[in-house]
């Protein structure tokens, strides 16, 4: 009989074991903050209010975390540009993401209204993008939560800048408590450190912020607007009036 056998110091359960108490920190020491972007969701979603998501390059995954998900609100809408991905060219998304002037034509093609939420998710907090956005959105009266790693911020091995960081900007900072760069592994007998965390943690933060944010609304006496699965029996049809009621609501 064959039995499988790991090494006793295997790269990827150090992974899982760095990320399961990162994730595990969010619920101790970053639970005040998370608590406090679950109100800001809550009350303005409460009011009619939209829930606006932003990252760049990688950071782009966390706002389509909570756009058009499966037990995710439904007003949500994503600020998402194909020259801040990565799919078309990774340097020049790098390039535009430190280029000034960017967030305002961003957030002019995109509606916001006064009490709105943006969450921005940036590992590093400093790219011109993100720290004007955040700069706009709050001269436009949104609530702004940022999700970043300070490690990195403050680090002085961060990539110097001349734009504030977010975490000392944004309302609201939830820290992701990831390494300086971003991955959290070395390998014995290998220079650079691998398997970033700032992905995981942030759906995890995402997520934990959403789930408060609903029971908030429903012991206040709100029933919100959440998705069903498409793959689930049914969850189609439900989905198809959720987005015509809403589509309803935005042309009111």
């Amino acid at each position: 009989m064959k039995t499988d056998t790991w090494p006793a110091d295997s790269s990827g359960r150090e992974y899982l074991e760095i990320a399961g108490r990162l994730i595990s920190r969010l619920a101790s020491e970053e639970w005040r903050n998370v608590r406090a972007a679950a109100e800001l969701v809550g009350t303005a979603v409460a009011a009619g209010r939209t829930v606006h998501a932003f990252g760049t390059g990688h950071g782009h995954m966390l706002a389509e975390e909570l756009f058009y998900r499966a037990g995710g609100l439904v007003r949500v809408r994503p600020i998402l540009f194909d020259g801040l991905m990565l799919h078309s060219s990774a340097p020049l998304s790098t390039a535009l993401e430190r280029l000034p002037g960017l967030a305002k034509a961003l957030l002019d093609d995109h509606h916001v209204c006064e009490g709105d939420v943006l969450i921005v998710s940036s590992n590093s907090g400093g790219n011109a993008v993100t720290s004007e956005l955040v700069q706009l959105a709050q001269g436009r009266g949104l609530h702004v939560v940022a999700i970043t790693s300070v490690r990195h911020a403050t680090s002085p091995l961060a990539r110097s800048t001349e734009y504030p960081r977010i975490h000392e900007l944004a309302e609201v900072v939830i820290d992701n408590g990831g390494e300086v760069g971003d991955a959290a592994v070395r390998v014995d007998g290998f220079a650079r450190a691998v398997a970033p965390t700032s992905t995981v943690v942030g759906a995890a933060i995402l997520n934990a912020v959403i789930a408060e944010a609903v029971q908030i609304m429903v012991e206040n006496g709100v029933n919100p607007d959440v998705y069903e699965s498409s793959n689930s029996s049914g969850g189609d049809a439900a989905n198809a009036l959720l987005i015509e009621a809403a589509s309803q609501k935005a042309t009111r």
